[in-house]
């Protein structure tokens, strides 16, 4: 059983991953309007970071007592570390896996879009192992915030 305060730490991992992916995506492209399209694409999952680490401060306190007693050794956490790790943002493999196809700015977005819905696809899933007394309603302030990242995407991707 997981904790709100576990997935608000989860979110903020998998905002540096996005970080991380798109940054190292930057760099396999020369393209100046490419590569800035993914260093913005990595700014916005930074200010994400924030967001999270600031809800998370504000909403998980109580649970983070609760969940310390029930899992001690904080296999949740760890076991919530490892997939954020390898399956919302792929820190394993080459990012330019992901973007191999990508010919334009249009399909370099609508790549980003797929990336933001798995990690809605994540939370939703997610906030099944989630106890009702250990914040599971919070999970739903992530999953908005996610949501708004898709639409601020799919408007760039609507503006080009």
């Amino acid at each position: 059983m997981f904790n709100i305060d576990e997935i608000f730490e989860i979110a903020e991992q998998i905002e540096r991953n996005g970080v991380i992916f798109y940054t190292r995506a930057a760099e396999k492209f020369s393209e100046y309007t490419k590569k800035s399209v993914f260093l913005n694409l990595a700014d916005m999952e930074r200010k994400h970071e924030k967001r999270f680490h600031e809800m998370r401060l504000e909403l998980a306190g109580k649970e983070r007592e609760i969940s310390q007693f029930l899992d001690p050794q904080g296999e949740a956490i760890q076991y919530l570390r490892s997939i954020a790790n390898s399956k919302v943002f792929d820190l394993i493999s080459d990012p330019e896996t992901k973007f191999k196809n990508v010919q334009s700015i249009s399909d370099l977005l609508r790549v980003a879009i797929d990336i933001e819905k798995d990690s809605i696809i994540f939370y939703l899933g997610i906030k099944e192992a989630v106890n009702e007394k250990l914040g599971k309603e919070k999970i739903d302030l992530i999953v908005k915030e996610e949501m708004q990242h898709v639409a601020t995407l799919t408007d760039l991707l609507e503006s080009l």
